[in-house]
């Protein structure tokens, strides 16, 4: 039987890491599939969340496609921008904040993994406290915040995932080791040069 996981464009155990680098292409369509997930939380206060991440996607994107080359990994096209003193970054900081979404999700589904216990609205509400929260302000907070209200109950939600709930629970594991995984790579590179610095 299907899942979610299945139907993933790319996932974030296929994006290739080359001497620590993150591969550009590969690392978007494993995001794009990401924000896939909101939509089986089946409401539409998620939908923020999902253009923020969306628009974000689209920026490093948009680096990808004006120099292959230079932005063929998501180290060099923060590097890349930096050399070249381009105002505003634009890719370095859809970089920052698509990261910071995605720390939240991982966030989100680890509490949801670790925790059988809680139903979605507490993990979602927990790991935004974790993450966003700190980088939201006093204006977005209630929006996020009413977002995380409108969780599913965790049956549902799982039943969205897929039928065969043995299958689900070892492909979101494996899916969820190799996200946090990403992120932590990102956000250590992030402070490696302090490359979010401004943003």
């Amino acid at each position: 039987m299907s899942t979610f996981f299945d139907g993933m464009k790319k996932s974030f155990k296929d994006v290739p890491l080359v001497d620590g680098k993150i591969a550009t292409d590969e690392f978007l369509q494993a995001s794009e599939s990401l924000i896939k997930l909101f939509d089986l939380l089946g409401s539409s206060a998620f939908a923020v969340v999902q253009n923020d991440m969306q628009g974000n996607v689209d920026k490093i994107r948009k680096k990808l496609l004006e120099s292959p080359v230079n932005a063929a990994t998501l180290q060099d096209l923060v590097l890349d921008e930096k050399d070249a003193s381009i105002k505003g970054k634009s890719a370095t900081q859809g970089l920052l904040w698509l990261s910071r979404g995605l720390q939240f999700t991982a966030a989100a589904m680890r509490e949801t993994v670790d925790n059988p216990d809680y139903e979605l609205t507490k993990a979602f509400t927990n790991a935004y406290g974790k993450t966003l929260s700190k980088h939201h302000s006093f204006v977005i907070k209630p929006i996020f915040k009413l977002a995380m209200k409108a969780c599913p109950y965790r049956a549902d939600f799982f039943k969205k995932l897929g039928d065969d709930q043995e299958k689900v629970t070892a492909q979101l594991l494996e899916w969820l080791a190799s996200l946090e995984n990403i992120v932590k790579i990102i956000f250590s590179f992030f402070e490696s040069g302090n490359y979010g610095k401004g943003l």
